[in-house]
């Protein structure tokens, strides 16, 4: 008998001790290779890494047939990209998993994918309605737009146990970015949410800005790429002074005109009220060197940020001597991110003297493409062997001479710098000594995960591991 939506999900059941009893549905065979053959004919291998779990209490399942019913009373078309996820969570809750993410990401390279529309995503938002077991979303870089926004407001009201929602690059514009702060008033659960990429502009900015000063639950919220204009940011930086909640912000690349830096004014203003944020990314936010002594002002007050990026902006060595300064005084910063700015030779024998002598806070330090030579690129290898503190350093898209070669490949095999915790490694060619570049980084995932291996790896993202705000990218 067929279910209409209203009607509750599949009574649970115990997964029989033999596998090989395990029923299948009829519109659904596995062949001799093990894989799973839907009614379509596609063969889906088993993929890796797209549930985060922990063990949970008992099993329920169902949400294959669950989703193919409700296609089948809307005439949606059944994805069978979407079909093979639903069938890995199946198994997942049958061996007493929770704490399921749903993984529905649309630039999955592994398979053959359809990307989820408004309509695909209703159908979703209905199947985890009321689940126990599965408490993250991940439906990035699909096509759910402001429909699907409207969904989501649904389940954000609804779904009691979703703590982690991740709607980067959706087409989501500020028509739904409104509804999706407002439903976050009354919501108590989500921890993180991901706006990336989303053009709500200052219009949606302004209705998330307005949610902190009423949602006491949300601990991290990412609006990256959103093309905030200066209202919003100055309004974010406003409510923050008194929201103490929040933990991990990220106003990456809003839409800023003029040369005044008032956004650092302010930001710098909220620093010095604020002692709950931990997390702050302000990049390309044409930072110059009297915004970061505005930030830099803040931070001699401020006794609860760990994780500072200011990378891809316009700071130089001036700006260096104000970041310096502060790190001989600052004892909470343990992660600064100065990639592509323009800090050069100078910038960087300023910040080596203070780690050298000073600061034994600082855990990593970025400097990616910075227009450093070979001198103040082995001052910072100085400094290293004399802080005991200072881990993970980053200096890939500098320019190398033989001496910082040298340098770095010293502390490599003398033990004092990991391999893990820096993105070049040495290798010798007829007695002379180079630097290659290897995939490590502070937040080398931000936009995007590998299609093999570990998705959230050390390595790759050092801020996570080093400065963990909620458990997601």
């Amino acid at each position: 008998m067929q279910r209409s939506p209203q009607e509750a999900r599949p009574e649970s059941r115990t997964p029989p001790s033999d596998p090989s009893t395990t029923r299948t549905p009829a519109w659904a065979a596995a062949d001799r290779s093990g894989k799973i053959r839907n009614f379509s004919g596609h063969h889906f291998p088993q993929l890796p890494g797209l549930l985060h779990n922990r063990e949970a209490a008992e099993p329920v399942g169902g949400l294959q047939e669950y989703y193919y019913e409700l296609c089948m009373e809307k005439s949606q078309e059944i994805k069978p990209f979407i079909l093979h996820i639903l069938q890995e969570v199946d198994e997942e809750i049958e061996k007493g998993l929770a704490g399921i993410t749903l993984n529905v990401a649309g630039n999955c390279h592994l398979m053959p994918v359809e990307r989820v529309t408004g309509e695909d995503f209703w159908i979703l938002c209905r199947i985890l309605k009321n689940n126990p077991y599965i408490n993250g979303l991940d439906v990035r870089y699909n096509l759910i737009g402001d429909v699907g926004a409207s969904y989501a407001t649904e389940l954000l009201q609804k779904q009691h146990n979703l703590i982690y929602l991740n709607l980067m690059f959706n087409d989501i514009g500020p028509e739904g970015g409104e509804l999706i702060a407002k439903a976050l008033h009354k919501n108590t659960t989500l921890k993180h949410l991901r706006m990336t990429g989303n053009k709500i502009e200052n219009k949606g900015g302004m209705f998330f800005a307005a949610m902190l000063q009423i949602n006491s639950s949300l601990e991290k919220l990412d609006l990256g790429d959103c093309d905030l204009g200066m209202q919003s940011v100055i309004a974010f930086a406003t409510v923050l002074t008194q929201n103490q909640t929040i933990k991990g912000l990220n106003l990456n690349r809003p839409i800023l005109y003029g040369e005044q830096e008032e956004s650092t004014v302010h930001l710098g203003h909220m620093l010095k009220e604020n002692q709950c944020l931990v997390e702050l990314h302000v990049c390309k936010h044409d930072i110059k060197n009297c915004g970061m002594k505005q930030l830099c002002d803040a931070l001699y007050l401020n006794r609860s940020l760990r994780y500072l990026d200011v990378s891809c902006n316009k700071i130089t060595q001036d700006g260096m001597v104000c970041l310096a300064d502060v790190l001989k005084k600052n004892t909470t910063l343990e992660v600064i991110d100065l990639s592509f700015n323009r800090i050069e030779n100078a910038g960087a024998n300023y910040l080596s003297d203070t780690l050298a002598s000073h600061n034994r806070t600082l855990k990593a330090l970025s400097v990616v493409s910075n227009n450093i030579e070979g001198e103040g690129l082995v001052a910072l290898s100085q400094s290293m062997k004399t802080n005991p503190t200072l881990s993970n350093i980053y200096i890939w898209g500098n320019k190398f001479d033989e001496a910082t070669c040298v340098a770095y490949s010293e502390l490599i095999h003398m033990g004092r710098l990991k391999s893990d915790n820096t993105d070049v490694e040495p290798f010798v060619v007829d007695g002379h000594v180079y630097l290659a570049e290897v995939s490590n980084g502070l937040k080398r995932h931000y936009y995007w995960t590998p299609g093999y291996g570990e998705a959230c790896s050390p390595s790759s993202n050092a801020g996570l591991t080093l400065v963990p705000v909620g458990q997601y990218l």
